[in-house]
């Protein structure tokens, strides 16, 4: 019988399922910022994820409400400068945030690496400093959401053997 008391436990049992221990003592290799930025992520996973992604999974639905709490726990671009919208972190910082989020879900990690590394990191290695300003502070704000478009025809999934050409029109 449903009772709101085992509703309770099988929320906090969906909160906390998803326990990691630290075999190789890796928290003794990372800094303070490493460790908060850590720790933020956890306890957002915890609390927006981990309650609902079973159900959204279940109905293959994404939960794109979430995006905007990605980008204000710093998921996109963490380790690009902050005058361009991202977080000013190192790329330790990056691995720990996203090691968190794939602890929720994979696909919620997926949003958040998208974003960060596959849509504006090429902005910023490659982009001129108007498109820099343009659309870093929006994509690391949550307010534009990137893409990346890989499988193509005769190709596949695979970047390396893919061909392109530029035609001047």
């Amino acid at each position: 019988m449903a009772t709101p008391h085992n509703a309770e436990i099988n929320r906090k049992a969906k909160e906390d399922r998803f326990q990691g221990h630290d075999y190789y003592n890796i928290d003794e290799l990372l800094n303070e910022d490493h460790l908060l930025a850590r720790d933020a992520v956890r306890t957002w996973v915890k609390q927006e994820v981990s309650p609902i992604i079973e159900d959204y999974a279940n109905r293959a639905e994404c939960p794109t409400h979430l995006f905007k709490g990605l980008a204000e726990i710093g998921a996109f671009g963490p380790s690009l400068p902050a005058e361009y919208g991202g977080g000013g972190m190192d790329e330790i910082a990056y691995g720990v945030i996203m090691q968190e989020l794939e602890r929720g879900d994979s696909g919620i990690r997926s949003m958040a690496s998208v974003q960060g590394s596959l849509v504006m990191y090429p902005i910023y290695r490659f982009g001129s400093e108007e498109q820099k300003r343009k659309y870093l502070p929006k994509l690391g704000a949550g307010e534009f959401i990137g893409c990346f478009g890989l499988t193509e025809p005769d190709h596949g999934s695979n970047p390396s053997g893919m061909v392109t050409h530029v035609r001047d029109d």
